[in-house]
């Protein structure tokens, strides 16, 4: 077990809920990298809220990634919108992400070809 495992966890950040994630592909040449798009609301006007992936050993089917909110010190209690993004270079599992909230996750399926990386299906057309 790493180090970082072993330590206590924050108290000043939570997993918070979101009500929409979409993945956004501009359809520009050449194409930019994917990004997630997740909207909700905050409980706090001043609540930093961030994408975190999670870390894996190897590529898992859905790559899942947390809607984390942090407090400084002193809280300003107000429901207020928020939108967060993330570029998703790198965080793409083999069949797409998982965005996880506070009381409920949602699996979005991107093909391979989103990230760049040819599915395994394609065919070498190279000349022999």
């Amino acid at each position: 077990m790493p180090p970082s495992e072993n330590l206590p966890p924050a108290q000043s950040c939570r997993i918070i809920d979101f009500e929409r994630a979409d993945v956004v592909s501009l359809m520009i040449y050449p194409p930019p990298p994917p990004m997630l798009v997740v909207a909700g609301q905050k409980p706090f006007a001043n609540m930093q809220v961030s994408l975190n992936p999670l870390r894996y050993a190897q590529k898992p089917e859905y790559w899942g990634i947390e809607v984390v909110g942090c407090m400084p010190p002193i809280g300003q209690p107000a429901i207020i919108p928020y939108v967060v993004e993330l570029n998703l270079t790198g965080y793409i599992g083999t069949q797409g992400i998982e965005v996880i909230g506070a009381s409920h996750t949602e699996r979005i399926e991107i093909a391979a070809v989103v990230e760049g990386t040819p599915p395994e299906t394609a065919v070498d057309e190279t000349p022999a």
